[in-house]
Protein backbone atom coordinates (compact mmCIF):
# COMPACT_ATOMS: atom_id res chain seq x y z
CA UNK A 1 0.00 0.00 0.00
CA UNK A 2 1.69 2.95 -1.11
CA UNK A 3 0.39 7.02 -0.99
CA UNK A 4 0.15 8.83 -4.11
CA UNK A 5 2.31 11.46 -2.97
CA UNK A 6 5.27 8.73 -1.92
CA UNK A 7 4.92 7.13 -5.66
CA UNK A 8 8.07 7.89 -7.88
CA UNK A 9 7.61 5.76 -10.18
CA UNK A 10 4.56 3.35 -12.38
CA UNK A 11 5.00 -0.26 -13.87
CA UNK A 12 3.98 -0.63 -16.97
CA UNK A 13 2.63 -3.94 -18.66
CA UNK A 14 5.43 -5.69 -20.49
CA UNK A 15 4.54 -7.36 -24.20
CA UNK A 16 6.58 -10.63 -23.48
CA UNK A 17 8.77 -11.95 -20.66
CA UNK A 18 11.38 -13.51 -22.64
CA UNK A 19 14.21 -11.54 -24.41
CA UNK A 20 13.51 -12.63 -28.12
CA UNK A 21 10.03 -11.65 -27.70
CA UNK A 22 11.08 -8.18 -26.29
CA UNK A 23 13.44 -7.78 -29.77
CA UNK A 24 10.15 -8.72 -31.89
CA UNK A 25 8.45 -5.99 -29.96
CA UNK A 26 10.84 -3.43 -30.29
CA UNK A 27 11.32 -4.18 -33.41
CA UNK A 28 7.23 -4.35 -34.52
CA UNK A 29 6.80 -1.07 -32.96
CA UNK A 30 10.07 0.42 -34.22
CA UNK A 31 8.43 -0.08 -38.22
CA UNK A 32 5.06 1.18 -37.42
CA UNK A 33 6.52 4.13 -36.06
CA UNK A 34 9.09 4.72 -38.80
CA UNK A 35 5.91 4.17 -41.15
CA UNK A 36 3.73 7.03 -39.41
CA UNK A 37 7.38 9.28 -39.28
CA UNK A 38 7.37 8.37 -43.00
CA UNK A 39 3.87 8.97 -43.90
CA UNK A 40 2.86 11.99 -42.30
CA UNK A 41 5.99 13.33 -42.36
CA UNK A 42 5.51 13.39 -46.07
CA UNK A 43 2.06 14.84 -46.52
CA UNK A 44 2.84 17.53 -44.27
CA UNK A 45 6.06 18.62 -46.11
CA UNK A 46 4.10 18.13 -49.65
CA UNK A 47 1.44 20.28 -48.36
CA UNK A 48 3.96 23.20 -46.96
CA UNK A 49 5.44 22.84 -50.21
CA UNK A 50 2.63 22.33 -53.32
CA UNK A 51 0.69 25.72 -53.82
CA UNK A 52 -2.19 23.80 -55.38
CA UNK A 53 -2.31 22.08 -51.90
CA UNK A 54 -3.10 24.91 -50.08
CA UNK A 55 -6.98 24.90 -49.68
CA UNK A 56 -8.83 24.22 -46.10
CA UNK A 57 -9.12 20.43 -46.99
CA UNK A 58 -5.09 19.90 -47.30
CA UNK A 59 -4.67 22.56 -44.50
CA UNK A 60 -7.30 20.18 -42.18
CA UNK A 61 -5.02 17.00 -43.54
CA UNK A 62 -1.63 18.94 -42.32
CA UNK A 63 -3.02 19.38 -38.77
CA UNK A 64 -4.34 16.03 -38.60
CA UNK A 65 -0.87 14.58 -39.33
CA UNK A 66 0.64 16.32 -37.01
CA UNK A 67 -1.49 15.17 -34.39
CA UNK A 68 -0.71 11.77 -35.74
CA UNK A 69 2.57 12.22 -35.04
CA UNK A 70 2.40 13.53 -31.50
CA UNK A 71 -0.19 10.85 -30.69
CA UNK A 72 2.13 8.19 -31.59
CA UNK A 73 5.29 9.81 -30.02
CA UNK A 74 3.87 10.01 -26.78
CA UNK A 75 3.25 6.01 -26.29
CA UNK A 76 5.49 4.01 -28.63
CA UNK A 77 8.99 5.41 -28.14
CA UNK A 78 8.55 4.74 -24.52
CA UNK A 79 7.38 1.02 -25.04
CA UNK A 80 10.05 0.33 -27.05
CA UNK A 81 12.79 2.06 -25.22
CA UNK A 82 11.48 -0.45 -22.11
CA UNK A 83 11.51 -3.63 -24.38
CA UNK A 84 15.03 -2.85 -25.21
CA UNK A 85 16.11 -2.09 -21.69
CA UNK A 86 14.08 -5.02 -20.24
CA UNK A 87 12.31 -2.37 -17.64
CA UNK A 88 8.49 -1.56 -16.86
CA UNK A 89 9.02 1.70 -15.16
CA UNK A 90 8.05 5.38 -15.89
CA UNK A 91 8.42 7.94 -13.59
CA UNK A 92 6.00 9.41 -11.56
CA UNK A 93 6.02 12.81 -13.89
CA UNK A 94 6.41 11.17 -16.85
CA UNK A 95 3.39 9.04 -16.39
CA UNK A 96 1.15 12.08 -15.82
CA UNK A 97 3.09 13.80 -18.93
CA UNK A 98 2.20 10.76 -21.00
CA UNK A 99 -1.19 10.87 -19.92
CA UNK A 100 -1.70 14.73 -20.83
CA UNK A 101 -0.43 14.55 -24.08
CA UNK A 102 -1.62 11.24 -25.28
CA UNK A 103 -5.40 12.48 -24.21
CA UNK A 104 -4.09 16.33 -25.98
CA UNK A 105 -3.42 14.78 -29.28
CA UNK A 106 -6.49 12.03 -29.35
CA UNK A 107 -8.98 14.65 -28.20
CA UNK A 108 -7.31 17.58 -31.00
CA UNK A 109 -7.32 15.24 -33.65
CA UNK A 110 -11.20 13.43 -33.18
CA UNK A 111 -12.55 17.82 -33.00
CA UNK A 112 -10.05 18.06 -36.12
CA UNK A 113 -12.49 14.92 -37.96
CA UNK A 114 -15.28 16.59 -36.64
CA UNK A 115 -14.18 19.90 -38.01
CA UNK A 116 -13.06 18.32 -41.20
CA UNK A 117 -16.79 16.55 -41.67
CA UNK A 118 -18.08 20.24 -42.23
CA UNK A 119 -15.57 21.26 -44.18
CA UNK A 120 -16.94 18.22 -46.52
CA UNK A 121 -20.10 19.30 -45.97
CA UNK A 122 -19.60 22.83 -47.23
CA UNK A 123 -17.94 21.77 -50.17
CA UNK A 124 -20.58 19.21 -51.60
CA UNK A 125 -23.90 20.88 -50.63
CA UNK A 126 -22.71 24.52 -50.38
CA UNK A 127 -20.20 24.78 -53.21
CA UNK A 128 -20.98 27.91 -54.64
CA UNK A 129 -20.55 29.81 -50.87
CA UNK A 130 -17.30 27.54 -50.10
CA UNK A 131 -14.36 29.87 -50.56
CA UNK A 132 -16.70 32.57 -48.45
CA UNK A 133 -17.68 30.25 -45.56
CA UNK A 134 -13.82 28.62 -45.54
CA UNK A 135 -12.14 31.26 -45.63
CA UNK A 136 -8.56 31.25 -44.90
CA UNK A 137 -9.05 32.97 -41.43
CA UNK A 138 -12.15 30.90 -40.35
CA UNK A 139 -10.16 27.55 -41.58
CA UNK A 140 -7.58 28.76 -38.57
CA UNK A 141 -9.88 29.95 -36.01
CA UNK A 142 -11.22 26.64 -36.50
CA UNK A 143 -8.63 24.38 -36.16
CA UNK A 144 -6.87 26.69 -33.03
CA UNK A 145 -10.13 25.65 -31.46
CA UNK A 146 -9.94 21.70 -32.29
CA UNK A 147 -6.08 22.01 -30.43
CA UNK A 148 -7.20 24.81 -27.70
CA UNK A 149 -10.64 22.07 -26.78
CA UNK A 150 -8.33 18.98 -26.88
CA UNK A 151 -5.61 20.73 -24.32
CA UNK A 152 -8.75 22.32 -22.03
CA UNK A 153 -9.89 18.58 -22.10
CA UNK A 154 -6.61 16.86 -21.62
CA UNK A 155 -5.57 19.71 -18.78
CA UNK A 156 -8.82 19.08 -16.94
CA UNK A 157 -8.43 15.31 -16.66
CA UNK A 158 -4.75 14.85 -15.82
CA UNK A 159 -5.04 17.69 -13.12
CA UNK A 160 -8.04 15.70 -12.05
CA UNK A 161 -6.57 12.11 -12.34
CA UNK A 162 -3.70 12.66 -10.35
CA UNK A 163 -5.07 14.73 -7.63
CA UNK A 164 -6.57 11.47 -6.30
CA UNK A 165 -4.85 9.80 -3.82
CA UNK A 166 -3.67 6.46 -5.56
CA UNK A 167 -2.64 3.26 -2.89
CA UNK A 168 -3.57 0.23 -4.74
CA UNK A 169 0.01 -0.14 -5.90
CA UNK A 170 1.93 1.08 -8.88
CA UNK A 171 1.38 -1.44 -12.01
CA UNK A 172 -0.64 -0.14 -14.71
CA UNK A 173 -2.18 -3.10 -16.82
CA UNK A 174 -1.19 -1.47 -20.04
CA UNK A 175 1.98 -0.67 -22.04
CA UNK A 176 1.54 3.49 -21.67
CA UNK A 177 0.28 5.72 -19.19
CA UNK A 178 -4.06 5.39 -19.42
CA UNK A 179 -6.70 7.33 -17.10
CA UNK A 180 -8.83 4.52 -16.56
CA UNK A 181 -6.12 2.22 -15.47
CA UNK A 182 -4.65 5.35 -12.91
CA UNK A 183 -8.28 5.13 -11.66
CA UNK A 184 -7.67 1.41 -10.66
CA UNK A 185 -5.42 2.64 -8.40
CA UNK A 186 -7.04 5.00 -6.25
CA UNK A 187 -8.28 4.37 -2.92
CA UNK A 188 -11.25 6.59 -2.04
CA UNK A 189 -14.06 7.31 -3.48
CA UNK A 190 -12.80 10.76 -5.29
CA UNK A 191 -11.99 8.90 -8.54
CA UNK A 192 -15.97 9.74 -9.39
CA UNK A 193 -15.36 13.18 -9.83
CA UNK A 194 -12.64 11.75 -12.43
CA UNK A 195 -15.87 9.44 -13.83
CA UNK A 196 -17.74 12.02 -13.85
CA UNK A 197 -15.68 14.16 -16.44
CA UNK A 198 -15.31 11.02 -18.45
CA UNK A 199 -19.09 10.68 -18.67
CA UNK A 200 -19.26 14.52 -19.96
CA UNK A 201 -16.32 13.36 -22.44
CA UNK A 202 -18.24 10.53 -23.43
CA UNK A 203 -21.42 12.98 -24.28
CA UNK A 204 -19.32 15.36 -25.97
CA UNK A 205 -17.98 12.79 -28.23
CA UNK A 206 -21.19 11.35 -29.20
CA UNK A 207 -22.39 15.05 -29.86
CA UNK A 208 -19.32 15.01 -32.32
CA UNK A 209 -20.45 11.91 -33.71
CA UNK A 210 -23.72 12.80 -34.37
CA UNK A 211 -22.70 15.91 -35.98
CA UNK A 212 -20.60 13.81 -38.37
CA UNK A 213 -23.12 11.15 -39.07
CA UNK A 214 -25.79 14.17 -39.73
CA UNK A 215 -23.14 15.85 -42.56
CA UNK A 216 -22.33 12.52 -43.96
CA UNK A 217 -26.37 12.28 -44.28
CA UNK A 218 -26.45 15.39 -46.20
CA UNK A 219 -23.58 14.70 -48.22
CA UNK A 220 -24.62 11.28 -49.56
CA UNK A 221 -27.98 12.87 -50.01
CA UNK A 222 -26.57 15.96 -52.14
CA UNK A 223 -24.15 13.19 -54.21
CA UNK A 224 -27.10 10.94 -54.99
CA UNK A 225 -28.87 13.58 -56.65
CA UNK A 226 -25.49 14.72 -59.13
CA UNK A 227 -26.13 14.09 -63.07
CA UNK A 228 -22.45 13.08 -63.51
CA UNK A 229 -20.67 10.43 -62.50
CA UNK A 230 -17.65 12.29 -62.61
CA UNK A 231 -19.41 14.21 -59.61
CA UNK A 232 -19.85 11.03 -58.06
CA UNK A 233 -16.61 10.44 -58.40
CA UNK A 234 -14.90 13.45 -57.36
CA UNK A 235 -17.18 13.67 -54.43
CA UNK A 236 -16.72 10.03 -53.05
CA UNK A 237 -13.00 10.28 -53.60
CA UNK A 238 -12.95 13.39 -51.01
CA UNK A 239 -15.12 11.72 -48.44
CA UNK A 240 -14.44 7.95 -48.28
CA UNK A 241 -10.71 8.98 -47.39
CA UNK A 242 -12.23 11.03 -44.18
CA UNK A 243 -15.25 8.57 -43.26
CA UNK A 244 -12.65 5.43 -43.05
CA UNK A 245 -9.98 7.63 -40.95
CA UNK A 246 -13.48 8.27 -38.54
CA UNK A 247 -14.54 5.33 -38.72
CA UNK A 248 -11.34 3.44 -37.63
CA UNK A 249 -11.16 5.94 -34.87
CA UNK A 250 -14.15 5.84 -33.19
CA UNK A 251 -14.84 2.10 -33.76
CA UNK A 252 -11.66 1.39 -31.80
CA UNK A 253 -11.68 4.14 -29.20
CA UNK A 254 -15.43 2.85 -28.70
CA UNK A 255 -14.56 -0.57 -28.30
CA UNK A 256 -11.37 0.31 -25.94
CA UNK A 257 -13.22 2.69 -23.40
CA UNK A 258 -16.93 1.16 -23.72
CA UNK A 259 -16.43 -2.06 -23.81
CA UNK A 260 -18.21 -4.19 -21.19
CA UNK A 261 -16.24 -5.76 -17.91
CA UNK A 262 -17.25 -8.98 -19.13
CA UNK A 263 -15.07 -8.90 -22.10
CA UNK A 264 -12.14 -6.95 -20.21
CA UNK A 265 -8.67 -8.79 -20.11
CA UNK A 266 -5.06 -7.58 -20.05
CA UNK A 267 -4.39 -9.55 -23.38
CA UNK A 268 -7.50 -8.36 -25.73
CA UNK A 269 -7.03 -4.60 -23.32
CA UNK A 270 -3.04 -4.69 -24.71
CA UNK A 271 -4.57 -5.24 -28.57
CA UNK A 272 -7.37 -2.91 -28.15
CA UNK A 273 -5.18 -0.33 -27.08
CA UNK A 274 -2.45 -0.98 -29.66
CA UNK A 275 -5.64 -1.42 -32.27
CA UNK A 276 -7.04 2.67 -31.31
CA UNK A 277 -3.26 4.69 -30.23
CA UNK A 278 -0.53 2.97 -32.41
CA UNK A 279 -2.24 1.69 -35.51
CA UNK A 280 -4.47 5.20 -36.47
CA UNK A 281 -1.31 7.46 -36.94
CA UNK A 282 0.57 4.83 -39.31
CA UNK A 283 -2.56 3.53 -41.11
CA UNK A 284 -3.83 7.01 -41.86
CA UNK A 285 -1.16 8.63 -44.39
CA UNK A 286 -2.02 5.43 -46.83
CA UNK A 287 -5.86 5.99 -46.17
CA UNK A 288 -5.42 9.93 -47.23
CA UNK A 289 -2.96 9.13 -50.17
CA UNK A 290 -4.66 6.27 -51.90
CA UNK A 291 -7.67 7.75 -53.85
CA UNK A 292 -6.29 11.28 -53.82
CA UNK A 293 -4.66 12.12 -57.26
CA UNK A 294 -3.10 15.66 -56.07
CA UNK A 295 -1.53 14.25 -53.06
CA UNK A 296 -0.04 11.41 -55.21
CA UNK A 297 1.26 13.96 -58.03
CA UNK A 298 2.66 16.26 -55.18
CA UNK A 299 4.13 13.52 -53.41
CA UNK A 300 5.83 12.39 -56.57
CA UNK A 301 7.16 15.86 -56.91
CA UNK A 302 8.78 15.62 -53.36
CA UNK A 303 10.35 12.52 -54.17
CA UNK A 304 11.90 13.71 -57.88
CA UNK A 305 12.73 16.92 -55.92
CA UNK A 306 14.60 15.06 -53.03
CA UNK A 307 16.54 13.14 -56.29
CA UNK A 308 17.65 15.73 -57.73
CA UNK A 309 19.02 17.59 -54.53
CA UNK A 310 20.89 14.29 -53.92
CA UNK A 311 22.03 13.71 -57.34
CA UNK A 312 22.88 16.87 -58.53
CA UNK A 313 24.14 19.27 -55.01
Amino acid sequence: MSNSSSLNEFLLLAFADTWELQLLHFALFLGIYLAALLGNGLIITAVACDHRLHTPMYFFLLNLSLLDLGSISVTVPKSMANSLWDTRAISYSGCAAQIFFFFFFISSEYYLLTVMSYDRFVAICKPLHYETIMGSRACVKMAAAAWASGFLHALLHTANTFSIPLCQGNTVDQFFCEIPKILKLSCSDTYLREVGLIVVSVCLSFGCFIFIVLSYVQIFTAVLRMPSEQGWHKAFSMCIPHLAVVSLFVSTGSFAYLKPPSLSSPALDLVVSVLYSVVPPAVNPLIYSMRNKELKEALKKLQLWSITAYVLP
